[in-house]
Formats: C-alpha cells, structure tokens, sequence
C-alpha cells in the first residue's frame, strides 16, 4: 500500500531526492509506494492545488533516480492524496476534496501499454488512466466501406440522441480548408508534433493519407467522455483494428452491403467521384468487406434498408426512441483528508473529521477494484463505490 514518505527514510536517500531534483519538482505532501524494488514517489509540483502530479522513481538495488517520460493526462494533486497499490503493475491514486467522477485515478507503470512505450521511447516510462465509476459510457466504433451508408446512419443518431452521443474531433497535419473552424472540424497540428504524440502513444489511431497524417487522439476521446457522452468513432477498418488492440474499451460495429454490386451502383449513383476514384473505392471496398468477416468487430450490420439498419442499430445500442440513456453517476465529494485501508479487493477511505458534518461528504467511502477493465491510453473502468454518511 502506498504511503505519505516516512521519517524512516534515511538522510541520504532524501538528500539524493533533492540533488537528483525529484524532490525540487515536490511540494508538500507526497505518497511512496514500493513496486519490484522500485519506489514510485508521486506529490505535486507546486503548491498551487491545480498542479499536477508528477512522479519520480527511485530504484533501491542501483540507488540511482529516475525521472520517467510520463504518458496521459497527470491527474490535478487537490490538497491531499493517497496512493494505494492494485496490482503489482497499477496505483490507484485517490486525492482529496474531489467530485465523485475525479478522485480515483490510476499510474501504470509495467502494463503492456507501458512495456510497448519503453521500447519505443527508452527509459522509464508510467502512463496516467482516469479511473470511471461503472462501465462509464463507452465509446463506439463504427466502420464500414465507402457508400454504404454509416455517415447517414450516425447522423441520424446524433440528430435523434444529441445529448447521448458526441463526435471525436480528429487531428490533421494538412493545412484547414476555406471556412474550417479550429477544434471543429479538425484539430490542426505538424507533422513534428503529432509523429512525437504517436510515438508517446497519445493517438489511438492515425494514418498517412494523400502525404498529411490524420488520427483520433486519446483526449479527443476523453473529451466526450468528461462530459458524460458516448462517443462515436467513424473510422475505417485499420484505424479500427488499431483501436482494438489497445486496452480501451468500445463496442466495433461494422456495416457492410447486402451485395458488393449494391455498394457499386450506391457510388456511381451518387456520381462525386471520377471512374478512377470509384475504382478505387471498389477495390478498398472488398477488401474492407472480408476484413470485416474476421472476427475485428462485435456486431455486423447490414445496410439493405436504412431504416430497418438503423431500428437494428439503436437496438444493439439499447436505445429507445423515447428515451435517451445517460450513464449512471454517483454524486459525493471525498473529504479533504481520509485514511485507507484494504481487504482483499475493497478499498476504504475513512474521513478524518471527528464528529464534524459536511453536507455531502461521506464518512466512509467503499471501492470494489474486483472488476477492472481497459487502462491507458484510455479510462480504468469498474470501479464500484458506495458511500456511507
């Protein structure tokens, strides 16, 4: 279990921790918790309680500091944190005076997404995920081949859920077309700058198209996500097969044809593209089509109606026509200061306030880590909490 760096350290190590300048990026209260024969020294940079949390490692058999590339989104330090260990790979970081959906974060620091940086990237490396009450609502990916109709149908679905669903906002190397509006229509970067994010694993997917990168970001995911909307993915079938092999949860949908010769005259029929183009579109086509067969996606959809496609589609999706499903939310605020302990996989967090009432805050606050899932470079999800007051 993590733990608030004890007096028990010798002079020397905290001495090291300074010189190495872990401790100069430290300010007020840190946590240390031991992994492998690692310590993992977490605290903020500042005392302003909107800095974020850094990290800082120190291993015990070579005596040496580390300051690691760190990956994702540091979670802000508030006034009080506790770091308490999962796994023998993640810490679930818990900070203090904190909504419910913003207390609970967790630092990878040998999952595959880690390993899979550190080749890449060398060094030490740790990955920050956001941790979500429930399943949280999950993103979709919808894929499927050019003129089969997807973009009509995820339409319609944003036009009929408009507070269920959002569209990630993708990232783009070229420069913006005549009336394209910044961190709407794409979200406009170089080339430098989006090869080094990639390479940092910050995209879930990307591809060179035409000479310009495009892809959709982790944040651009997430951003959705804060604001408690599904977010829909419209991409082809390589950005979905990227997407899949992440940790991230989703639902892959693909939508085919009922016939390769419909697809045909849908292209032709909507007559925007040159012989060449449609060939083309033919030929990426088919080979979308048998990619689709193998397993990738966790529903198949066929387009011979668009309505009936789309009945099919909000059924799988557990819409009702009336209703418009959000995810469940539990609403409390953590004490600004709590003690922890563990049982097997329940989480306890006691207030430290005496006999002291504050409306809205939890005496005792229980977290189930039992059923987590997914992790960087998307959210942590499964945890169950309950509260008592």
């Amino acid at each position: 279990m993590g733990q608030e760096i004890p007096e028990s350290f010798s002079s020397s190590l905290v001495e090291e921790l300074s010189v190495c300048g872990g401790d100069a990026d430290f300010k007020g209260h840190k946590t240390v918790t031991e992994i492998s024969g690692k310590l993992y020294v977490i605290g903020a940079s500042s005392e302003d309680v909107d800095s974020p949390l850094n990290v800082r490692i120190f291993n015990k058999s070579t005596g040496i500091w580390s300051v690691p590339t760190i990956l994702g989104k540091k979670p802000k330090a508030s006034k009080f944190h506790r770091a308490v260990l999962v796994t023998d790979n993640r810490i679930l970081i818990l900070t203090g005076d904190s909504s419910a959906n913003k207390f609970a974060h967790f630092l990878e620091v040998d999952t595959n997404f880690v390993r899979e940086r550190k080749e890449l990237l060398g060094g030490e490396v740790v990955a920050w995920s956001k941790g979500s009450i429930g399943e949280g609502p999950i993103p979709i990916v919808i894929s499927g081949p050019s003129g089969v109709g997807k973009g009509t149908l995820i339409n319609k679905l944003m036009k009929d859920f408009p507070s269920t669903f959002g569209f990630s906002v993708s990232h783009t190397t070229r420069a913006p077309r005549e009336k394209e509006v910044k961190g709407v229509h794409y979200h406009f970067t170089t080339r430098e700058v989006m090869e080094t994010d990639i390479r940092e694993g910050k995209f879930l997917e990307s591809a060179l198209v035409h000479g310009n990168l495009y892809g959709t970001s982790v944040e651009a995911v997430e951003a959705v996500t804060d604001i408690g909307k599904r977010c829909i993915l419209d991409i082809d079938v390589q950005g979905a097969r990227a997407v899949r092999a992440r940790t991230i949860e989703a639902i892959f949908i693909f939508i085919r044809p009922p016939s390769f010769e419909e697809l045909e005259k849908r292209l032709r029929d909507r007559g925007t593209e040159t012989e060449e183009q449609v060939q083309k579109r033919l030929r990426n086509a088919k080979k979308e089509i048998e990619e689709g067969k193998e397993g990738l996606f966790d529903h198949v959809l066929v387009n011979d109606d668009l309505e009936s496609c789309y009945t099919n589609l909000k059924k799988l999706l557990g819409l009702d026509d009336n209703i418009q499903t959000r995810a469940a939310s539990v609403d409390f605020k953590t004490p600004s200061s709590f003690t922890i302990s563990r049982d097997a996989d329940k989480i306890f967090i006691e207030s430290q306030y005496n006999t002291e009432t504050r409306d809205g805050i939890p005496k005792r606050i229980v977290l189930d880590v039992s059923s987590l899932k997914g992790g960087a470079p998307g959210r942590t999800r499964g945890l169950a909490v309950s509260a008592e007051y």
